[in-house]
């Protein structure tokens, strides 16, 4: 008899746990797509939020994911330049849940700087938008307490500049989203500052953040009491070409930066003057063709005499002195009473070539001799004739930048050796080697000058005592519309010290100063200045005022007198 096996269920109940078995993955497959999903959005929101919204953003030098910089320090590691990260403020308009108003308010409150219109505007508005870059914690912790859900508290790369307005210019800045230096350092050594490799190690600039400090508070003192449309400063190292500190007024917070498209350099604040903007130097130049002319064997006795007894008639021009001697003078009392007929005589007899040559071996036919993107080459004359050598000699039809001057007189006073300047710290095997401009015997002999000139001469109010200063006046009478005005004035006075071994070079400009009681000459509007720095900056750079030591001049003293040299 067969047995017959029933099993449980039969076939139906196969079918059904077979459609349990495939509802069941189902949901599993829809649980994980709604996973999926969820995740991508998330991620997806958090990339727009990081990347797009913050684009929307205004006043910052950076914005988000920035790669990172290399901080920047001055040559003794004081910190100028910083990426950290920073708190900011947004806002979500249409997430608030407060009044706008009296959120303005509280803003107001906790950032008096921005006003109640400013918050207004942007809490009203239809997109993302910062309320705040670069807010302080207590400044975050403050409006956090203000319980508002649709104001957020993004944490971003940002560039800061800890000393705020000092060295901005040296600095510049950093401010856009790829992190590309705007100007400055920043723009110059921006591919060192983003090296991977080097990322970890501070980027050491030249400047002295000390001499920095004092020289940017004299040229601000000064610039205030002659009521001066701006004002410029540069201290450098005779020997090396590094620039201890360098100035220009008006200044700007690169932590700051407000936009100025579209303005020229004159009426910017971002200008650096001191290698963006050229200026005709006038008697400045003198020392450095008298140089010129002793190289060439023009003038080789110093009691040599030039006819000043009446201006000087060449070309339908007349040249003359603001305070003519009305005698035959030598080359001392030339550069100290600072004679335009004087050196103009030296000049024609020398000839153009020998001027042109140093002019041109000292870069004023180049563009300002230093790293930064932003400098402007020397307006070269177009016609070099008999006027031109005679009135160049005297520094008008030709102009340069305040640091050409400076790097100028660097190599007048150091033995004749002429380099570029830098704003990076340099260790002594990277000082460059320079070429030759002036002969050592030339350079010791304008040392002995430009000390005549600050102790007996136009320089008087830059002796600072026991520093053993020398230098040079420099007056000049701005151009405009094709003539120049003689109640504007450009006024200089370049310098080093201390003469008897000169070490740095300080050369201070002051852009249409009024003066006090009318007198607007460098003597009373620049000199001073480079008296006060030498006396606040010698003891930091290592330099002590001592009255027992100066430049032997004993054999020029007596050509002041009428006197004949000592042969």
């Amino acid at each position: 008899m067969a047995t017959i096996i029933v099993q449980p269920g039969g076939p139906r109940a196969g079918r059904q746990r077979v459609n349990l078995t495939a509802m069941a993955h189902n949901r599993l497959m829809l649980l994980l797509i709604l996973f999926l999903a969820i995740t991508t959005i998330l991620i997806g929101r958090l990339f727009w939020v990081g990347i797009f919204a913050h684009g929307t953003g205004g006043d910052g030098a950076l914005g988000p994911f920035v790669p990172a910089r290399a901080d920047i320090v001055d040559r003794n590691g004081v910190p100028l330049a910083r990426t950290m990260d920073a708190y900011s403020v947004s806002v979500r308009p249409s997430k608030l849940i407060g009044e706008p108003v009296e959120l303005a308010r509280n803003l107001h409150e906790i950032f008096p700087d921005e006003s109640e219109a400013t918050f207004y505007k942007k809490l009203t508005g239809k997109g993302w938008a910062y309320l705040r870059r670069r807010a302080l914690p207590e400044q975050v912790a403050a409006v956090n307490a203000l319980g508002e859900i649709g104001i957020e508290f993004p944490r971003e790369k940002e560039r800061l500049y800890p000393q705020r307005t000092l060295a901005a210019h040296i600095l510049g800045f950093a401010p856009n989203s790829k992190g590309v230096g705007g100007m400055g350092a920043e723009a110059a050594f921006n591919d060192r500052l983003i090296d991977p490799a080097l990322r970890g190690k501070p980027f050491a600039l030249s400047i002295d953040s000390r001499v920095q400090g004092a020289l940017e508070s004299e040229l601000y003192t000064q610039l205030v009491q002659t009521r001066a449309k701006g004002a410029g400063g540069i201290i450098l190292d005779v020997n090396t070409g590094e620039v201890i500190a360098m100035a220009s007024i008006p200044v700007f917070d690169p932590n700051k930066l407000q936009n100025y498209a579209g303005k020229r350099c004159s009426e910017s604040p971002l200008c650096n003057h001191m290698v963006q903007a050229r200026y005709e130097l006038g008697s400045a130049f003198k020392p450095l063709s008298i140089a010129a002319a002793m190289d060439a064997g023009v003038v080789t006795s110093m009691s040599e005499r030039y006819d000043a007894t009446a201006p000087l008639a060449v070309a339908g021009f007349r040249i003359k002195d603001d305070h003519p001697l009305g005698r035959w003078i030598n080359v001392p009392e030339i550069l100290v009473h600072s004679s335009n007929i004087g050196t103009a005589r030296i000049a024609d007899k020398m000839g153009a070539e020998p001027l042109q040559k140093l002019f041109r071996s000292l870069d004023f036919d180049q563009r300002a001799p230093i790293e930064f993107n932003e400098r402007a080459g020397g307006l070269w004359p177009s016609n070099w004739g008999r006027i031109t050598s005679m009135t160049v000699s005297y520094g008008h039809g030709i102009a340069v930048t305040p640091l050409h001057l400076a790097t100028a007189y660097a190599a007048l006073v150091n033995g004749g050796m002429w380099r570029p300047a830098t704003v990076r710290k340099l260790r002594p095997q990277d000082v460059p080697q320079g070429r030759r401009v002036f002969s050592a015997a030339t350079s010791a002999r304008m040392r002995q000058l430009l000390r005549m000139i600050v102790s007996a001469g136009t320089g008087r109010s830059a002796d600072a005592k026991g520093f053993r200063v020398g230098g040079k006046t420099g007056s000049a009478e701005k151009p405009q519309e094709g003539r120049y005005n003689k109640t504007s004035l450009v006024t200089t006075f370049a310098s080093a010290f201390p003469m008897d071994n000169p070490r740095y070079v300080v050369v201070a400009i002051m852009d249409e100063a009024t003066g006090q009681f009318g007198l607007r000459t460098a003597a009373w509007t620049a000199a001073p200045v480079v008296k006060r720095v030498i006396e606040r900056t010698g003891p930091m750079l290592g330099i002590m005022p001592d009255e027992r030591r100066d430049v032997d001049i004993s054999d020029l003293m007596p050509l002041l007198h009428g006197q004949k040299e000592k042969e």
